[in-house]
């Protein structure tokens, strides 16, 4: 799964970093300007983490996690596992990186909670170390399995509750409806890209609060994958965005808008805009309504659920409503503070995929939502 450590140094591509004048904090003049995620013979950038406060970014490809510091230099990697690791989010309240890892063919679907403070050296195997635990989510694995049809066989056209393709998206804010209090850590469904059906165009987004998961996490045993997990949520919610590919691939909150961003692969139903990146204000009060296209179990109507709105803002489609932007968001978008942003753009080919880092800034307008922090303030 990864080449030998000389070939992967000559694999490796680190860009020369420039760093940016102090914009929210003292640790933001760290940030580089620009970074290089490495060269890796793996899946392609699925997701990063920034920890701004210690100066290290996580990036997730598919079957490898990478950690480099801000000066660009490779501290270490985790690998050793075949299932899917997608978006990651760094949690400050424990100093651990969080993503989602999910095994469709084995109905498991997980967080997995990484010590990044252990991860210093290149090549550590998830398999048999601490620094790699995970967490199963039931809910998901639940809506995934669901006989929607109800005919006691499962169908994957008809079947997966809401589309639910398993989970992607991961990021830690507070409670929809707040923008203060706890954190919680959110979860975003992958959703099938299935133009035929009308109960797949919400986005599902799961609350969960990990400050007793210890008891849950375990090390990961791909030969006996384990189904230790929470049995309640903090909520579910539901934003209607039209039907995306894959559903949120990116999930973020930024503390300086009040915002959470959704950052999806464009979707391919004509009857909505298919933007790349939405938005939902962190005090948009969740309302408890018909989820359009959902039908409800007795068959009279639609199925009921806690809605949140999207943001008033960026592009709008007079058709139907929803808002966005046509942004890249989807293999790497990360707040770091005052208005800024790492997006990630992905390249490579089988066995050689990248990542590209660039700070950007927050202009709100509709059209170039953000642009390249170039040079200093």
């Amino acid at each position: 799964m990864m080449r030998t450590l000389a070939a992967l140094a000559a694999l490796l591509i680190c860009n020369s970093v420039a760093t940016a004048e102090p914009v929210a904090t003292a640790s933001s003049a760290r940030l580089p300007l620009t970074q290089n995620g490495g060269t890796w013979n793996s899946g392609h950038v699925q997701g990063i983490a920034v920890d701004v406060q210690g100066g290290y970014i996580y990036y997730s490809f598919t079957n490898l996690l990478a950690k480099y510091d801000f000066s660009g230099k490779l501290i270490g990697t985790v690998v050793g596992w075949s299932g899917h690791l997608g978006d990651l989010d760094f949690n400050p309240g424990d100093g651990k990186v969080y993503g989602s890892l999910e095994y469709g063919k084995q109905n498991a679907f997980y967080i997995a909670v990484i010590d990044g403070s252990r991860l210093d050296r290149v090549g550590i195997e998830a398999t048999g170390t601490d620094i790699f635990r995970t967490v199963y989510l039931p809910e998901v694995a639940k809506d995934f399995t669901a006989d929607v049809n109800g005919d006691g066989k499962f169908d994957g056209n008809v079947d997966h509750r809401y589309g639910c393709s398993g989970i992607d998206g991961v990021g830690f804010g507070p409670a929809f409806g707040r923008s203060d209090g706890p954190r919680y850590l959110t979860v975003g469904y992958g959703v099938y890209g299935d133009t035929e059906r009308n109960d797949n165009d919400h986005q599902v987004l799961l609350q969960y609060d990990v400050s007793d998961w210890s008891k849950y996490a375990k090390p990961l045993d791909e030969a006996n994958l384990h189904r230790g997990g929470p049995d309640t949520l903090a909520g579910k919610y539901f934003v209607r965005t039209g039907n995306t590919t894959w559903g949120v691939q990116n999930l973020s909150y930024d503390d300086s808008l009040q915002r959470w961003f959704l950052g999806v692969y464009r979707g391919k139903k004509p009857s909505f805009p298919n933007y790349l990146l939405f938005a939902v204000d962190a005090r948009s009060q969740p309302t408890w309504r018909e989820l359009v296209g959902v039908p409800a179990a007795d068959a009279k109507g639609w199925e009921r659920g806690k809605v949140l709105e999207l943001a008033d803002d960026g592009l709008r489609d007079a058709a139907t409503g929803v808002r966005g932007w046509n942004q890249k968001g989807d293999v790497g978008f990360q707040p770091v503070g005052g208005g800024l942003f790492y997006l990630s753009q992905n390249s490579g080919s089988k066995g050689a995929q990248t990542a590209d880092l660039i700070l950007m800034r927050w202009t709100g307008d509709a059209h170039q939502p953000f642009a390249p922090v170039k040079e200093r303030p």
